[in-house]
């Protein structure tokens, strides 16, 4: 007779019902699992910031995490954004010049200047029959050809070119000028030699090192020359956290540890067109998957060499960065520790009176008054700022005692037959300032034997 739990001393019914019950808890635990499971992954799918749509962006490094497309966008504009306001980089009677060069950097650069120009446009027209006491600001774009150093087939130079001309011509009105120069601008002679005492003054030039950051230093000059002569009043460099990360090692590495300061902050108005880093916040990962998202068109034509200090440097921080995600951005901000110069902030004349809250960000920087610290010298060929320019002895060419170390060890010929020809191919512009640093040199040495206005000669 089977046993149907009634009356039944053995417990054997009891422990069948017992076993019943822990199956179905231990199935409802791991269907809880199992959906905390589906939660947690679902978590971990969704946007950051909006928290609601799932999360397509993956981004490392300080500040970085999961987004879905459009508030990746929103955060690397608003990054971009954030450095523009706070640091006074654009006011509405600005004429601005982005420098492009065809990469991921330069092409985000141009893109977010040209969206806050829109922007800017759109809030004047909407202004039509009000006040219009704000301009919109202008905007151009140049292209520096390199190929007189960087040698590439004419198909390929045309190419370029033409991508170049059909990526501004894309752009959202208003128009944007563009100007289109070989770097042998910086020569301004009224010959056509220009294309080969460029050749013969990089020829002169034997550290690998020396040529790439003396090709840099003439790019910058050919810049500031079109701005100048187009009357822009701002410089814009699509230079990233990544390179510029890149660029603290190098500097340090090459001993440029005084002036590393002054290449590393939102704005620099040591050049007669003040130059602004609107994209310092923003890695070059980051851009590269902004430029991949909305099908940004990159040309890029010249490679630049790896065989020098600097290519070995940005090898190396690409090998940090794929260990650690965060290395650029810690390199970037524990160099940003250091003080600032007082040029390394847009002079206060070129601000808008009307942009207060710009104003009141900028006191962050607690710069000290201009007036209250000396005068700096700057190297003739990178503009770098020098420390000891006053305490150097004399030497008997001036060209080489107003350089800075760096420049003297990685640019500047050995032989003095090789420095006659280094210095006769010169730009004028370098000379120049060369010239304007070897009489504030000397007039310092004399300092004691000059006479004061109303003293007189005994």
């Amino acid at each position: 007779m089977a046993c149907n739990g009634t009356g039944c001393q053995s417990g054997c019914y009891k422990d069948s019902t017992g076993d019943q019950d822990e199956e179905l808890s231990t199935e409802k635990k791991l269907a809880a699992d199992a959906n905390g499971d589906d939660n947690y992954r679902s978590r971990r799918m969704t946007c950051l910031k909006c928290k609601a749509t799932e999360a397509t962006v993956f981004t490392g490094g300080d500040g970085g995490g999961r987004f879905c497309a459009d508030c990746f966008r929103s955060n690397l504009y608003g990054k971009f954004k954030l450095a523009v306001t706070s640091n006074a980089m654009i006011s509405p009677t600005d004429k601005v010049l982005v420098a492009f060069s065809g990469g991921p950097s330069s092409r985000v650069a141009l893109q977010f200047v040209s969206e806050m120009q829109l922007k800017a446009q759109k809030n004047y027209d909407a202004t039509a029959n009000r006040d219009r006491s704000l301009p919109v600001f202008g905007v151009g774009v140049a292209f520096i050809d390199e190929s007189e150093i960087h040698p590439v087939t004419s198909d390929v130079l045309d190419k370029a070119v033409e991508d170049v001309k059909q990526i501004v011509f894309n752009l959202p009105p208003p128009i944007k000028g563009l100007h289109m120069a070989p770097i042998s601008l910086v020569y301004s002679r009224k010959t056509n030699d220009g294309k080969q005492m460029l050749r013969n003054l990089m020829n002169t030039v034997g550290d690998a090192t020396g040529k790439e950051d003396l090709l840099s230093h003439l790019r910058m000059l050919s810049l500031q020359k079109i701005a100048i002569e187009n009357g822009y009043t701002k410089l814009v460099l699509g230079s990233c956290t990544s390179r510029i990360a890149c660029h603290v090692l190098a500097a340090t590495v090459k001993g440029q540890g005084y002036s590393l300061a002054a290449d590393i902050q939102y704005a620099d108005a040591r050049w007669e067109v003040p130059v602004v880093l609107p994209l310092r916040d923003c890695p070059l990962q980051e851009l590269n998957i902004l430029c991949n998202l909305d099908r940004l068109k990159i040309v890029e034509i010249f490679i630049k060499s790896c065989a020098g200090i600097n290519g070995l440097v940005s090898s190396f921080v690409k090998i940090l960065q794929e260990e650690n995600p965060s290395r650029e951005c810690t390199i970037v901000r524990t160099a940003g520790k250091l003080t600032p110069f007082p040029f390394n902030r847009i002079p206060e004349a070129n601000v808008d009176d009307g942009d207060l809250a710009s104003q009141r960000r900028q006191k962050k920087f607690n710069l000290k008054p201009i007036e209250s610290l000396p005068p700096e010298s700057f190297c003739p060929i990178c503009n770098s700022p020098m420390s000891c320019y006053s305490n150097l002895e004399p030497r008997p060419d001036l060209f080489q005692a107003a350089c800075c170390p760096s420049c003297l060890y990685q640019i500047l010929p050995d032989e003095p037959s090789s420095m006659d020809q280094f210095y006769s191919l010169l730009p004028e512009s370098i000379i120049a300032r060369a010239n304007n640093g070897n009489q504030k040199w000397i007039r310092e040495k004399i300092q004691d034997c000059l006479l004061l206005d109303g003293e007189d000669e005994v």
